[in-house]
């Protein structure tokens, strides 16, 4: 029993000095030039612009959280479709309320405005967003 977990704790030990000991080397052995350009962010050949520590509009991950939803889904369709022949009726019949499911779901997003781009009317714009003023502060 205990030479079971003796070869767990050598594969242990062994995976440990296997990424120790290059990390290691390269510490010891790779020049250290610390410069502006080795710290910059590298984006593709281009220079660098502004703070990449900016806020993004929600619009995007709201769409991109959309596009993904739909598109994990319909990814359910080609294996049925593939077999739909030898599946009958039944399957036709699961696929028919999962596809009804889906078409629910993109109604109610596209009721509830996230398909917009950009949206005319903001609920919270003239709330508590609003500027306040110096003599308000006071």
């Amino acid at each position: 029993m205990y030479r079971d977990f003796g070869t767990i704790l050598i594969a242990a030990l062994l995976g440990i000095v296997m990424v120790g000991v290059p990390l290691l080397i390269q510490k010891l052995i790779a020049p250290s030039k610390k410069s502006f350009e080795k710290f910059d962010t590298y984006e593709c050949g281009e220079e660098a612009e502004g703070n990449a520590w900016l806020q993004f509009n929600i619009r995007f991950y709201v769409i991109a959280l959309i596009f993904l939803i739909f598109d994990v889904e319909v990814v359910f369709l080609f294996p049925w479709a593939v077999v739909f022949k030898e599946l009958g009726l039944l399957a036709f019949v699961e696929m028919g309320i999962f596809l009804v499911i889906l078409i629910v779901g993109l109604a109610y997003v596209w009721v509830k405005t996230d398909l917009d781009w950009v949206k005319l009317k903001v609920p919270y714009g003239s709330g508590r967003y609003r500027k306040i003023k110096l003599e308000e502060k006071a």
